[in-house]
Order: structure tokens, then C-alpha cells, then sequence
């Protein structure tokens, strides 16, 4: 396997982990879906893990607790080290550094990328996203809920403003970097 970038098969790419992160709406699955695909790994969709209840509560509105989201980040993290091929690239909004620290403390080193755009372009994606349980009446919860990377996170951030593919293209260029810099 190797990177489309740069030819390099970094170490990282054998055996590691990859989280897209941010709110609903930043485009994460499609990112993280790009990425697996451009490095030859396994994409995982974390929004497959919520139960039920959590999907019907999105679906009215409703933001998720904490204690809705424990369990789900459990099986996400779950998800992740019994999937094969490497590497695995997680799409989860994984809103809180304690949500974050959860899934390394279960996953390991965890590279991230972290999806931003304004609160307009993002209600406007969600918008027109039909029939996904998380609609633009989630936006406020999910902003108010984000704590955004802390700079010990190992975060690049990643404006949705850019086309996919120039995304995938400056996660990738990072990720060469970080291979080049020992991560």
C-alpha cells in the first residue's frame, strides 16, 4: 500500500487509526470514506453504532447526553480494532476532548483531522441531506456540545469550504508529514 501523495508506505498506514472529526454536517463520512479509499484501509462510519433510541432522539431534534453517547463511542472504538485492514479511518464527530481521549485511551494513537466551516454552510449541508437522522435542527446542539481540538490532540484542522478531493489531498500531504516526523 501506498500513499497517493507521496509513494511513502509510512508505518502508521500498517497498523494505525485515523479519526475525521467534527460537527454534523462537515462532511466526515465522505472524508474519512475518500481517505480509506486513497490509502488502501477500512472506513468506519460511526453513526452505524448509535441505537435506536439515540437515532429517534436526532431524528425529533434532540441532542444526545453524554450517557447516550458513552456506549456508543465504546462500540465505535470496538468497531475500529476488530476491523481488518489497516489503516482504519474513523468518521465520528467525537465532539468532547473527554470522547476524544476515550476513543485513544481505547484505540491508541489517534491522528486527527478536524473538519471546520462556518454555522451557515454547515445548516445549509444539513438542510439538504435528506433522509439522515441528523438534520439542521441538531446544529446548535452540536456547536454548543463541540470542543473544539486542543493543540496536544495531534489535530489538523480542515476547511469544508474546499472540494473533497482537495481535502483528502492536504489530509494525505499531513499525513506524510506526520510519517516523515516519527508519528
Amino acid at each position: 500500500m501506498t500513499n497517493a501523495v507521496s509513494g511513502l508506505c509510512p508505518q502508521w498506514a500498517q497498523a494505525g487509526h485515523i479519526l475525521v472529526m467534527g460537527i454534523a454536517g462537515t462532511g466526515k463520512s465522505e472524508i474519512a470514506n475518500r481517505l480509506a479509499a486513497a490509502l488502501g484501509g477500512t472506513f468506519i462510519e460511526a453513526d452505524d453504532f448509535h441505537s435506536r433510541e439515540n437515532v429517534e432522539r436526532m431524528r425529533q431534534g434532540i441532542g444526545l447526553t453524554d450517557a447516550d453517547r458513552w456506549p456508543w463511542l465504546g462500540a465505535v472504538a470496538q468497531a475500529a480494532l476488530c476491523a481488518s485492514g489497516s489503516p482504519v479511518i474513523i468518521a465520528c464527530s467525537a465532539l468532547k476532548r473527554s470522547y476524544r481521549d476515550f476513543l485513544r485511551a481505547k484505540i491508541g494513537a489517534l491522528p486527527m483531522f478536524y473538519l471546520i466551516g462556518t454555522p451557515e454552510l454547515i445548516g445549509e449541508r444539513l438542510a439538504n441531506r435528506p433522509g439522515h437522522f441528523a438534520t439542521g435542527s441538531l446544529l446548535e446542539s452540536q456547536m454548543s456540545t463541540l470542543e473544539p481540538p486542543g493543540e496536544d490532540e495531534a489535530t489538523i484542522t480542515l476547511d469544508i469550504r474546499l472540494p473533497p478531493e482537495a481535502i483528502v489531498a492536504a489530509a494525505l500531504t499531513h499525513l506524510d508529514r506526520m510519517a516523515a516526523d516519527g508519528y
